[in-house]
């Protein structure tokens, strides 16, 4: 997309959040809506510290709150007036670290506004928050070192932006090998046509930024990211009739998909995992994304993919390994990912969850399009 149309959208998407949206009852579209899911115990805890001038304008379909918090340097891509920064403040704890950068500066001050507040709520000493007006798509030029967080987080903001390949770029340079991008975001069914594009309101509700599913894992693969780890999803409808028409065939989802940054390292070779346990609130059982659930102590046959990534990153400390020689996969019936039906694509997870079957999501992960918007 040519430079003065990125930067026209920049505009709107400044003029949309900073001041035509109030309130979520603002919203044309339920995009941008959290649908009703259980969250834990121990989110719902964290939420409830959250100032109300605060919460009161987030315009997020859910939570993006990986599991494994404690301590970590994490980075919210567009991060609103700080609603998701304020809850994993909570969960990094005073040894971790929050950093939200934005490009609505109105938004931005909000969510420095209450920073004093949270702390003395949260009862810690020094912030450990910081927020940054800036652009997602140029976190360098931002302030962000390279390899300097181990997750990045974004609640449905990439969408927004008009080159999702130069996010992914950014994130990736910023993450330490190990590290993981966690976030929701909304996808089309098919390339967005170009009315939907350029409609204003549709763009800015999260629909007309929205990538092609498939295009994702080749944007991120290209990059250097392992292949989409697909989390959750749900079909987004909507109700205004005069969008409906604009939008036509084009269907769109919500998903939260999990990218991981690992070392160069030699293919991993499929073997045997049990979880430990005790991850906080997940400290019996561990769904890791559509396809994997681990429960504590039993055994799990895993495929290499990702073997690679639990040995890999911040997860490997809560698992043991035992290589599997593929003579005894064969014996007990299990042959990793030639057989499992993995699933990746986002439409297929939010459908089957329509028709009543379980769907393998954490509690909590939700959707996405967020509060927060980017550059």
């Amino acid at each position: 997309m040519a430079a003065p149309r990125d930067a026209e959208i920049h505009k709107d998407v400044q003029n949309y959040y900073g001041n035509v949206l109030k309130t979520s009852a603002d919203l044309q579209t339920n995009a941008c809506v959290t649908p009703v899911t259980l969250v834990p115990k121990y989110i719902r805890e964290t939420l409830k510290n959250v100032h109300e001038d605060v919460t009161s304008r987030y315009y997020g379909c859910g939570l993006v709150v990986p599991e494994l918090l404690e301590n970590c340097q994490i980075l919210d891509l567009g991060c609103g007036s700080g609603r998701d920064c304020y809850v994993l403040s909570q969960l990094v704890g005073e040894k971790g670290h929050v950093t939200g950068i934005d490009m609505t500066e109105v938004q931005v001050e909000v969510a420095k506004t209450y920073l004093e507040y949270h702390m003395e709520k949260f009862g810690f000493q020094a912030p450990n928050v910081t927020f940054i007006h800036g652009c997602i798509e140029k976190l360098a030029e931002a302030g962000v070192q390279k390899e300097s967080h181990d997750i990045v987080v974004s609640n449905c903001v990439i969408n927004l932006v008009p080159d999702k390949g130069q996010v992914l770029r950014e994130v990736y340079h910023v993450l330490k090998y190990g590290g993981e991008l966690y976030f929701s975001d909304v996808y089309a069914s098919l390339e967005v046509p170009e009315d939907i594009k350029s409609h204003k309101v549709l763009w800015g509700e999260c629909l007309g930024g929205a990538l092609y599913w498939k295009d994702l894992a080749i944007i991120a693969q290209k990059i250097g990211f392992c292949p989409p780890r697909l989390v959750t999803a749900n079909l987004i409808t909507v109700q205004n009739k005069e969008l409906e028409s604009v939008l036509g065939d084009c269907r769109f989802v919500s998903a939260t998909f999990r990218l991981f940054k690992l070392p160069k390292i030699e293919p991993a070779k499929r073997c045997r995992v049990v979880y430990k346990g005790g991850i906080t609130g997940h400290e019996r059982e561990l769904i890791f994304d559509a396809n994997f659930t681990f429960k504590e102590g039993e055994a799990v046959d895993m495929d290499g993919e990702t073997a690679a990534i639990l040995k890999n990153s911040r997860f490997a400390p809560q698992f043991l390994f035992t290589p599997v020689g593929a003579e005894l996969l064969a014996a007990q019936g299990c042959s990793g990912l030639e057989t499992k039906d993995i699933i990746r694509d986002p439409f297929k997870l939010a459908e089957e969850s329509d028709k009543g079957k379980p769907r393998h999501a954490p509690d909590g992960a939700g959707g996405c399009c967020g509060k927060k918007k980017s550059c």
